[in-house]
């Protein structure tokens, strides 16, 4: 409704996971780059964890898109609702990777999932299960994941398994009755809310993608220190006050949004200012994430390839578009220090 006003092709902050807003921080590349090599090295079990909205589910669709778009030959599939029991969890799965799962028992489905992928094993070919909201899994169910792993040759896992959570998942990990399956785990990354430089970035790329004018002030760096504020970084919350924001802004035939009317949203929505300070994550395993980058180093360069031109149908839009590293460049922006007295 008001992109006709300010001159936009598509609403910059939507909050489905579109990966052609991705914007890559360290932490995402970081984290991203674990994921691809997990999958392409065929590790086994590979883990993300990460707040409640700081973008978990838009970088797995971006790492599908780059999987697509690479080298590699994969099938995989993407369950998204995580509270099923084994049997429906199977039945999903292989349903998902096309095969006849319905009306069958564990056993058939089983057997047919390991005909399937010895075959695409033979053929070199990559298999891989995406796990959203992990976290949620009863624990019957994560022990049948990891019985699924046992289906490997000498060298090689035949089945490749990202789980994706909030930072509970790290916790159950980490609890005696699955350390099984905690041993089984090869990667762990993490992904945090972004800071206040971050949010310009992240806020800017959204505008330019959606055709924001490069020389406009539609949402001017006072506006996105509140907007952190009130945010504290959270994917998700930034662009529900900066939709609301703009909403509102075009409502009053304002030409920017200003920051009183991102501290009038963040009442309506009952949001308190963050004061700077940084969301706690849950418990982490540093030392697993800088073993898991250390092998990342390798691999880097062919992720930063650029990464922008290996999404399909994208190659096209890179001369308006800036390129997607370019959240990695943070000495080229400016610090923001938010009024604290706003």
């Amino acid at each position: 409704m008001y992109k006709e006003h300010y001159k936009l092709r598509r609403n910059p902050f939507e909050i489905t996971p579109d990966p052609s807003f991705m914007f890559l921080t360290e932490r995402h590349l970081e984290a991203l780059s674990t994921l691809y090599y997990g999958v392409r090295r065929r590790k086994g079990f590979v883990v993300l964890t990460g707040e409640v909205g700081v973008g978990k589910t838009l970088l797995i669709h971006y790492l599908l898109r780059l999987l697509k778009g690479s080298d590699i030959d994969c099938a995989y599939a993407y369950v998204f609702n995580s509270r099923l029991s084994a049997l429906e969890f199977l039945q999903y799965v292989s349903a998902d990777l096309g095969l006849a799962a319905w009306g069958k028992n564990k056993a058939e489905l089983l057997h047919d999932l390991s005909k399937y992928l010895i075959a695409r094993y033979q053929k070199k070919l990559t298999t891989f299960i995406v796990v959203d909201d992990a976290h949620q899994m009863a624990t019957e169910v994560l022990e049948e994941v990891r019985l699924l792993t046992n289906l490997e040759t000498a060298e090689q896992k035949l089945l490749q398994i990202l789980l994706v959570g909030q930072p509970e998942l790290a916790t159950r990990l980490d609890s005696f009755e699955l350390r099984q399956l905690k041993q089984r785990i090869t990667l762990r990354t993490y992904l945090e809310p972004l800071d206040l430089e971050a949010t310009r970035g992240y806020i800017r790329r959204r505008l330019h993608v959606a055709g924001a004018p490069p020389d406009g002030d539609l949402i001017s760096d006072e506006t996105i220190a509140t907007v952190y504020r009130y945010s504290g970084g959270v994917a998700r919350l930034i662009n529900i006050l900066c939709e609301n924001g703009l909403v509102t802004s075009f409502a009053r035939q304002l030409t920017s949004v200003p920051s009183e009317i991102i501290v009038q949203m963040a009442d309506d929505l009952c949001l308190e200012a963050a004061g700077g300070a940084r969301i706690e994550l849950g418990s982490g395993d540093d030392r697993e994430l800088s073993q898991a980058t250390t092998t990342m180093n390798c691999s880097k360069p062919e992720i930063l390839a650029p990464l922008h031109d290996r999404l399909p149908g994208m190659r096209a839009e890179r001369e308006p578009y800036p390129a997607l590293e370019a959240g990695l460049q943070r000495t080229a922006i400016p610090s923001l220090k938010p009024s604290m007295g706003s």
